[in-house]
């Protein structure tokens, strides 16, 4: 059984690996199955998207961003497009992760997906889409209550005596 900070690490591990241009230890491409992998680097005219994630206490989230066109925007699979694009982005990460570590990941969806459709001009429009997911193994601590206060004695008794005294 892994620790927090080992899955952590795992999965810091797998985004380090998922630049655009990062190549497996084959030589090959690695296939994400972003839609900027398609077609040729060169020739065909770039597509922008990409992915990060984020750590919230025992939840990971799964951003995905992307350039899109307008007409992509009002097809009627938009929003199950961009679901299954998050979902294939899990099980990328997953598949890496045990790769990396020898492991397996668990990611549980955990509520709906959130999507966000905005454009700087008539051309020029973007989505930006995120998921959570509870991350299997990792203890759930009750991160919304405050602090406690855990200075050492000695500490206390230095912080006490009070900065310089003028003359």
């Amino acid at each position: 059984m892994a620790t927090t900070m080992e899955i952590v690490r795992g999965i810091s591990q797998v985004m380090a690996n998922t630049y655009d241009g990062a190549l497996d230890e084959n030589g090959e491409p690695i296939k994400i199955g972003l839609k900027r992998e398609e077609g040729h680097p060169i020739h065909d005219s770039r597509i922008m998207d990409g992915f990060k994630v984020s750590f919230h206490g025992p939840k990971l989230g799964i951003h995905y961003h992307a350039e899109v066109k307008l007409n992509e925007v009002y097809a009627k699979d938009f929003e199950s497009n961009l679901e299954q694009m998050i979902e294939d982005i899990s099980s990328f990460i997953k598949k890496e992760y045990k790769k990396v570590t020898g492991d397996a990941l668990s990611l549980t969806s955990d509520g709906e997906m959130d999507a966000i459709v905005q454009n700087t001009s008539r051309v020029r429009t973007w989505v930006q889409a995120n998921r959570m997911y509870k991350i299997g193994g990792v203890d759930s601590e009750d991160i919304s209550s405050p602090s406690e206060d855990r200075l050492e004695d000695s500490f206390r008794k230095f912080l006490e005596q009070g900065g310089l005294k003028a003359d």
